[in-house]
């Protein structure tokens, strides 16, 4: 059965290549996932990438074969901590994710050997989208001049404070301008 394109940043395009070039041999099991991935993929910027399309370190929720779904958080390695809650692009199921948009479908095969058809559901967070939002979010709700604000102003000072530089009077223990 066809795969539907991969969509792939910049960034993770790059990671599966190295991948890729780092197989073990001809019956490595993500050899093959890989060089389909490579040959449907479809490489845009971060910026660029549609919100419901899986990233890495998006969270996603997946049913493998129409089963019960699943949410993990797609990483290139196993994260301390988070154990069950993220699956690794080292694995197939892992891969097939990768790419994919709400509602496409990836076939690998299984640990035991069977086909397996794993279908997002979900895009819960991508990491693009978020950075986008947030950026959209600061550049409406900032001031002008952010961190910048007026604490004094010399219009509040006294008339003896406000001296014109003819006025002053340097002190005798002023060096002066030569000192600097």
């Amino acid at each position: 059965m066809p795969h539907s394109p991969c969509l792939l940043t910049t960034k993770d395009h790059t990671i599966l290549e190295v991948m890729l070039e780092r197989c073990l041999g001809l019956d490595d099991p993500l050899r093959p996932i890989l060089q389909e991935k490579l040959r449907k993929a479809v490489v845009v910027f971060a910026d660029d990438v549609l919100p419901t399309a899986v990233t890495l370190n998006s969270r996603v929720a997946y049913r493998v074969n129409g089963g019960a779904a699943e949410t993990r958080i797609v990483a290139h390695d196993e994260i301390r901590g988070l154990v069950g809650r993220v699956i690794s692009i080292t694995v197939p199921r892992g891969l097939a994710l990768l790419g994919l948009a709400e509602g496409q479908s990836f076939h690998v095969r299984g640990r035991d050997g069977a086909d397996e058809t794993v279908t997002v559901q979900e895009v819960a967070y991508q990491p693009e989208a978020a950075k986008r939002l947030a950026e959209k979010m600061n550049r409406t709700a900032m001031p002008p001049f952010p961190g910048l604000r007026l604490v004094h102003s010399s219009d509040d000072a006294p008339a003896a404070a406000r001296k014109t530089p003819s006025q002053y009077v340097p002190s005798p223990d002023d060096p002066g301008p030569s000192a600097a």
